[in-house]
């Protein structure tokens, strides 16, 4: 899935997420404790953002519609 879109994607366990982030999907919070994932451009590392898992999935279906639930 990674190479395909030109990024590296991670997922945090409740048990890894220490902290909390703001989702640039949906504009918030994912609280420390929360299952989530990180998005990091493989060309601009600094970039790297943390989705909910919901909001990525649905940021994928609005980049490349149907097609990405089949990636």
């Amino acid at each position: 899935m990674g190479s395909a879109l030109d990024v590296t994607v991670s997922p945090i366990q409740p048990y890894q997420a220490l902290k909390e982030y703001l989702c640039p999907g949906c504009e918030g919070v994912i609280p420390a404790g929360t299952y989530h994932l990180v998005v990091v451009p493989d060309e601009e590392p600094d970039l790297r953002r943390h989705w909910h898992h919901g909001c990525w999935h649905k940021e994928l279906r609005r980049q490349f519609g149907s097609q990405a639930s089949r990636r």
